[in-house]
């Protein structure tokens, strides 16, 4: 989020800097500055598929790891029959 606020206060100025000058250096320098944060954004972009992609599968594995806990459970549970079968009753 902290990325997207200073991105998005670079374009602002970057506009800013765009209306207040009409020099070609101005121009050129609020062009590049408007290439920088698309290419941070692409980065950011980037990085939180990544973290999304890694989420899912972390999500995935543990979503496996409760199924097979659960599959094994009614093995691991099941209540023992004859547990008193050698009681004498007194």
């Amino acid at each position: 989020m902290k990325k997207i606020i200073a991105l998005s206060s670079l374009l602002a100025l970057t506009a800013m800097g765009m209306a207040c000058g009409d020099s070609a250096a101005n121009n050129s320098a609020a062009n590049t500055n408007k290439a920088v944060a698309n290419a941070m954004n692409s980065a950011a972009n980037a990085m939180n598929t990544a973290a999304n992609q890694a989420a899912m599968a972390a999500n995935q594995a543990a979503t496996a790891a409760n199924t097979a806990a659960n599959t094994m459970k009614p093995a691991n549970s099941a209540p023992m029959m004859n547990a008193n079968a050698n009681h004498n009753g007194k």
